[in-house]
């Protein structure tokens, strides 16, 4: 067995190309996004470990125009179109946000956190602040905001704000890429303080989606699909991709051509009946386990449920999990 460099827990995609781990090309992500440009906003939805997180940091690295990435990209299937590349890679401001922190057991701890964020992700454009592009006023805000001074206005509109910034320093329109948009809902809706942390999430939504000529387009992750009334609302050439109904689905987990690649590169293919048997047909679970197989001993009883079981199983964690009013607005849509 050939001990491969499995990035197991790692999804920042640069220190995986860049400290050259083990790396399941999935960047022809970026063609699909792309060639659908009447999307401007997608929702993509999958179970944990399924690599939504890989995802959006690839995309980041691609398009973010404050970095240099063809060495990045180099060998990788996206760079076999040069025209796409040309015109794409790292042309485009971007604004990348994860909302996977956002926790409390009670509304204004999580507030507390979701403006912790919003400074760090401010701290990180400080570049901004030398902008001749920018107004005074707009100097003064962001650093309210960068300090966690802003008030609760300024802070739901914050994104729409950092993408107003952007747009006015570099003349471009921003393309936004927010990951786990939908973990402050679940745990909200686990302490108890769902409808207040709805209005956070729908202010911050609608603002920065809805009619705003600064914004390219838009990719949105995360593990359930909230009903677009109560979130999206407005929101223009919306589209969501789900586990059930996608052509994004060889871009999340691995397809049977991942399978064989991994297994012949990890120099066991005498495993693959005993993984086809444990794993194939299987929608949940993720890539993480089978890349530790990769590097690992096998293990002597599979961490899998029968495929018959899934759909029981995923409907009663998602009764008990969520609240009520949260299971009916954000049940997957294949389990309806």
């Amino acid at each position: 067995m050939t001990d491969l460099k499995i990035p197991v827990g790692i999804s920042d995609f640069a220190k995986i190309r860049n400290y050259q781990y083990y790396y399941v090309d999935k960047t022809g992500l970026i063609e699909d996004l792309l060639e659908n440009e009447t999307a401007e906003v997608t929702l993509i939805t999958r179970p944990r470990r399924f690599g939504k997180t890989m995802g959006m940091s690839m995309l980041a690295n691609f398009f973010d125009i404050r970095k240099d990435s063809k060495a990045m990209f180099a060998g990788l299937e996206i760079s076999k179109n040069a025209a796409l590349c040309k015109e794409w890679m790292n042309q485009w401001p971007v604004v990348f946000l994860s909302f996977k922190n956002i926790d409390g057991d009670k509304f204004s701890l999580a507030y507390q956190q979701m403006v912790y964020e919003i400074g760090l992700l401010y701290d990180s454009y400080s570049e901004l602040l030398t902008s001749n592009k920018l107004s005074e006023d707009d100097k003064t805000l962001f650093l309210q905001l960068k300090r966690r001074t802003a008030n609760e206005i300024d802070v739901l509109r914050s994104i729409q704000f950092l993408l107003s910034l952007l747009y006015k320093h570099y003349g471009k329109t921003v393309i936004l890429l927010l990951d786990e948009y939908d973990v402050p809902l679940a745990k909200s809706s686990a302490h108890g303080y769902y409808p207040d942390m709805l209005n956070v999430i729908k202010s911050m939504m609608t603002t920065s989606l809805k009619d705003n000529n600064t914004l390219r387009f838009a990719v949105i992750t995360g593990c359930l699909r909230i009903a677009k009334e109560s979130i999206f609302t407005g929101t223009n050439n919306f589209v969501s991709d789900t586990i059930s109904s996608s052509h994004l689905n060889e871009y999340f987990g691995f397809t049977q051509a991942d399978v064989d690649q991994i297994l012949k590169d990890a120099d066991c293919m005498e495993h693959a009946d005993d993984i086809k048997n444990w794993y194939d047909g299987y929608h949940f679970g993720g890539p993480g386990r089978l890349l530790s197989l990769g590097r690992d001993e096998l293990p002597e009883r599979p961490p899998a449920e029968p495929q018959s079981k899934t759909r029981q199983l995923l409907e009663e964690h998602q009764r008990q999990f969520y609240h009520p009013v949260v299971y009916r607005l954000c049940r997957p849509q294949h389990l309806s």
